[in-house]
Order: structure tokens, then sequence, then C-alpha cells
């Protein structure tokens, strides 16, 4: 059996302030971008090395969506993003303006922070040791 999560759903307000917050400033690449009619797009962003997942950005259209932005975790981190060099991601991460919640801390398995994204959804950027 060969299964993967090809995508993880993430609400926001706007698409395009979303595709400009994860490409120009977590350093994402758009993957799609497809009109889908009625107001409707659909987005993919990923890691640029992605092989595999990516965010599909989902415009919120119900009370119900709308009332879960920047709370799909419930306040805690909802995703983590891994990379392989953490200080070079943190410091472009940093001058491209992402707030980070906290100063970065060494761990016994890994260098970590979390930040928050436009709609104040937690994630992890993590060095695994």
């Amino acid at each position: 059996m060969d299964q993967h999560i090809a995508n993880i759903s993430l609400l926001v307000t706007d698409y395009d302030e979303a595709i400009d917050f994860y490409t120009k400033k977590v350093g994402f690449s758009l993957i799609e971008d497809t009109d889908l009619g009625a107001g409707k797009r659909w987005v993919q962003v990923a890691p640029s090395t992605q092989q595999g997942s990516a965010l599909l950005l989902a415009k919120a259209s119900t009370p119900e969506q709308i009332a879960a932005i920047g709370q799909q975790a419930g306040g805690r981190v909802f995703l983590f993003l891994q990379t392989d060099d953490f200080w070079r991601d943190y410091h472009a991460m940093t001058l491209a303006g992402v707030t980070f919640l906290e100063q970065p801390r060494e761990e016994s398995y890994a260098t970590v922070v979390v930040f928050s994204d436009l709609y104040g959804n937690k994630w992890d950027l993590i060095e695994r040791k």
C-alpha cells in the first residue's frame, strides 16, 4: 500500500494575502492556483523542496469556518516546518517580517522556535538533531 497526505487544508480569509505571506515571508513556492469559478480557487503552497504534502489554502465561506481561522489547532502548535538549516530560515523569516512568539531554543531533539502565521496559527520551525 502506498499512501501519503497530499494536502492539509488551511482556512484563510483571502487567497492573495495568504499566497503573499507563505511565498514572500515563509519562503514557500506557489504550486497551483486554479480558478474554480464562483470565487473559489484551488491554491496549493509548499516548501520549495517539498515532495508530497502541500498546504491547500481554503477561503473560509461559512460562519463556522470563519470562526476557525487562526484557531485550527485550538491554540496549540498546528504545523511543523522542518528545515535542514534552522538559522538560515530563522533569519530569512525574521527579515521578511514573520512574527516569532519566543526566542529560538536548543532542545535535546532539535533547535526550535514557534512562529505565527498571518492568521495566528502557531507553527514550529524545527531542525532535528
